[in-house]
């Protein structure tokens, strides 16, 4: 390698992480602002991606993760069928409040009106990152100590390689306890509906940067925000180093309840999960339903008889 490209590899991996995340910010900005938003801000999304993606061949962290894993089909069908429909019914009850208030009678009669709706917007989203992060932290950490939970989100950690395509790689119970405790509260509040715009941008661009397989030197991101480097220890097979950094966002509530892991050494490329999660995609919804599947996803042998 000529000295040229090693210094613009060197350039790419300290400047990749803030060029997306506020370059991809600065888009929603634009998006928000035209008179069709969600279209918008999808091709801002998609061109986020994209970027990722040439960045992994560019840059990659761990060069054996770019080779097929012959789950590409079901990330993609997670990620569109299950995490995305349950983000647009998410959404989209926050647009219709009338659809809300139907779905939801007790909570619209709840409603306490309590957001600082004069706040610059800058302020409004990161007030509401921060209240919508301590229902993910703790939905994410349960998640991970209750094996209810975890029978739904071990399919997300049975990756054996990270890069930006399973960035959506859900079970939709799994999806819906997140945004059940992340998002309620701020409807409760009285959030107006370009702060779950926010929420959801910032959402987006930090899910595809966590899981990404680029070699980024994030530094002092890592204190404040979820970073490549912390996520890929939360992946980690080893459960010391795997049950931390539950921050899906900021690492706020890692740092406050002890759980934030960042050691001075390369983060985890041994990562996925003891159990067998089923092959194809319909069969990866329904396994945490049956008590053999459950059993196939704890690594357990089947019950005989």
């Amino acid at each position: 390698m000529s000295k040229v490209a090693a210094a613009v590899k060197a350039a790419l991996a300290y400047l990749s992480w803030p060029l997306v995340f506020f370059s991809g910010l600065t888009g929603a900005y634009f998006a928000f602002a035209n008179e069709q938003p969600l279209a918008a801000f999808s091709a801002v999304y998609a061109a986020a991606v994209i970027l990722l993606f040439l960045l992994e061949r560019i840059i990659p962290y761990e060069q054996r993760w770019l080779e097929a894993d012959g789950e590409t089909a079901n990330d993609i069908a997670h990620t569109v069928l299950t995490k995305g429909l349950v983000q647009l019914a998410a959404l989209s009850a926050a647009i219709f409040p009338m659809l809300a208030a139907g779905l939801l009678q007790p909570l619209a009669a709840m409603q306490f009106r309590l957001w600082p709706s004069s706040w610059p917007m800058i302020l409004q989203a990161t007030l509401a990152v921060i209240i919508a992060e301590f229902g993910l932290y703790w939905a994410h950490r349960i998640a991970h100590e209750r094996l209810f939970f975890w029978r739904f989100h071990a399919l997300h950690h049975s990756v054996t390689r990270l890069w930006v395509i399973n960035t959506g790689r859900f079970h939709v119970i799994d999806s819906l306890f997140k945004i059940a405790l992340s998002q309620i509260p701020l409807y409760l509040l009285g959030a107006p509906l370009q702060v779950f715009w926010w929420l959801g941008a910032v959402t987006a661009f930090i899910g595809i940067l966590t899981h990404c397989n680029v070699d980024m030197r994030t530094g002092p991101f890592d204190f404040v925000f979820s970073t490549p480097r912390l996520h890929r220890w939360h992946h980690s097979k080893d459960l010391r180093e795997g049950n931390t950094n539950y921050g899906e966002n900021v690492v706020l509530f890692d740092q406050l309840f002890g759980t934030y892991f960042n050691p001075d050494r390369p983060s985890s490329t041994d990562i996925g999960i003891k159990g067998q999660i089923a092959p194809g995609f319909v069969s990866q919804l329904t396994q945490p339903f049956t008590k053999d599947g459950v059993r196939q996803i704890l690594g357990l042998k089947p019950k005989r008889g």
